[in-house]
């Protein structure tokens, strides 16, 4: 099995060269490859190592607390105290103040190289930002450093059992006592709703303080100590069995009366939560983008070096040889690349800060085209495989398994989709995609895309055309994208490799033409 490497080279192309990041004011891009390349060493070294045992080990539930998996807490402190942790905290409360771009590299190599482990902790920039945001100067300067820290980890706290994606379905409540809040109800599907590995834990926990609705839901920060040190009554009662990401506990949480401070106003709740979401959706896009790219490499490798038939020569052909093999792995390197392009795009749109309208539109189209381009880049691999991807050997089949979750949570695709459709569709976010799309001359996607863009306004149910809405979407910005690679294919370490898969892309791009105008005409 091919040890895993960071797809530096990629990273840094595609960033730098087709989403813009050397246009943002602050970005020092031989700065950031150097401390890229620090870290991918530590991730290649001592985080990735540990995947493997991770999976076959998992978590596990003693006496009422959770036990990572062997080295887990050993790697957390090692990862803690080199600084990693605080990269883009604010330099004011003991972090390094960097770029979301620079957490961009750092989040796709760690996901790559251990899923599971990076779960865990990569809620903290996206808490620290929500604080940052919503919070009082005391709380700022009481729960910030430790975050950056290291010394605590945080999980977001949204779903009940019930509510699902129905946010006015929480029943959990937060009651005021004497000028103070306190937390009673469940929540699941917590990823690290406990561990062993950091000494304390910050809950940012979605509550009801009224029945109005999701207008009654209000934002809490609920520690894992109370103010005195003793434990704070929280409970886990389960970890779940999960098909994959079995080094990351996913926690069923109690709050008895937990003591919670509130953030924010009382009564907005969403809106602070939705800093962290978003932060979080983004994130899980890379985690897509980072399991596209290693079954590339893990297939790649193994496709290389296994004999299999004959050339038309007469002598010994390897697997990617063949015309079938050879277009599987194009295809799952186009997906791993087009989706970094997508998620850059995202993230350097989102650090310029001029055209919030755009990175609004950009998140759903990154979450939805990253994370499935993971889970059929996973496919493909054990494809390429053949038998020995079915076994555990090659570690394909953790890929998928790892990657399977990543369209479901931070909002199932399907949600996403329909915001396209919906929510999105009529307003100042489709029209700053337009714009962009306009200006980089998609051709003639674009008039299709503009066709179901006017379609779909004036159809009295959008919804229903959702999917083949973003699809059509996600395909009109990778022919921009694929362009802008194609121009710029010198400045990869391999320009063949780039040159080749963007004139697929622009193939695949004109194949669904038909589609999306027969769509349009018959609807």
């Amino acid at each position: 099995m091919k040890p895993f490497q960071a797809p530096l080279d990629d990273i840094f192309f595609s960033l730098n060269h087709v989403a813009g990041a050397l246009d943002v004011a602050d970005w020092d891009s031989a700065f950031s490859a150097e401390i890229a390349t620090h870290f991918a060493g530590f991730a290649e070294g001592e985080i990735a190592p540990l995947d493997e045992t991770g999976d076959r080990q998992g978590c596990r539930l003693v006496d009422g607390r959770v036990l990572m998996p062997d080295g887990f807490p050993e790697l957390y402190t090692t990862f803690a105290e080199q600084g990693w942790q605080g990269l883009t905290a604010p330099e004011q409360y003991g972090g390094q103040g960097m770029g979301a771009m620079i957490l961009a590299v750092t989040s796709e190599i760690f996901s790559g190289a251990n899923h599971s482990l990076q779960m865990v902790t990569g809620l903290v920039p996206g808490a620290i930002r929500t604080i940052s945001r919503f919070g009082s100067e005391d709380q700022k300067n009481r729960f910030i450093p430790p975050l950056a820290a290291g010394e605590t980890l945080a999980t977001m706290c949204l779903t009940e059992a019930g509510a699902g994606s129905d946010l006015s379905a929480i029943r959990c409540r937060a009651n005021q006592q004497d000028g103070a809040w306190h937390i009673t109800g469940e929540k699941i599907f917590i990823s690290g709703g406990d561990q062993n590995i950091s000494d304390r834990i910050l809950h940012l926990v979605l509550a009801r303080t009224s029945d109005d609705g999701v207008r009654g839901l209000s934002l809490f920060l609920c520690p894992s100590e109370k103010k005195n040190g003793a434990r704070n009554s929280i409970s886990v009662t389960r970890i779940e069995e999960k098909m994959g990401l079995h080094a990351s506990p996913t926690c069923q949480l109690a709050f008895a009366a937990a003591e919670a401070e509130l953030i924010g106003v009382e009564g907005q709740g969403l809106q602070a939560m939705f800093t962290m979401m978003n932060h979080a959706r983004a994130d899980v896009a890379l985690q897509g983008v980072a399991h596209a790219a290693r079954a590339y490499d893990l297939a790649g490798a193994y496709a290389a070096e296994r004999v299999q038939g004959r050339l038309p020569d007469g002598g010994p052909a390897t697997l990617d040889q063949h015309a079938d093999v050879r277009r599987m792995l194009d295809e799952i390197d186009r997906l791993a690349m087009g989706g970094r392009f997508i998620a850059h795009l995202a993230f350097v749109t989102m650090e310029q800060g001029d055209n919030p309208n755009l990175v609004e539109f950009l998140t759903p189209l990154a979450k939805v085209y990253c994370t499935e381009a993971g889970i059929k880049a996973a496919e493909l691999g054990m494809q390429v495989l053949g038998g020995y991807g079915y076994l555990q050997e090659y570690r394909l089949e953790q890929t998928y398994r790892d990657a399977r979750i990543t369209s479901i949570y931070e909002g199932a695709n399907g949600i996403h989709t329909r915001m396209l459709a919906t929510r999105l569709l009529d307003g100042p976010a489709a029209a700053a995609f337009a714009e962009f799309v306009a200006a980089e001359g998609a051709g003639d996607v674009f008039g299709l895309w503009q066709a179901a863009w006017q379609h779909l306004k004036d159809c009295q149910d959008s919804a229903r055309h959702a999917h083949d809405f973003m699809a059509l979407t996600c395909d009109t910005l990778l022919q921009c994208l694929w362009t802008r690679a194609e121009q710029a294919a010198q400045d990869h370490p391999d320009p063949d490799r780039v040159l080749r898969l963007a004139h697929a892309a622009s193939v695949s791009g004109q194949a669904l033409a038909p589609g999306y105008q027969a769509m349009i005409q018959s609807r």
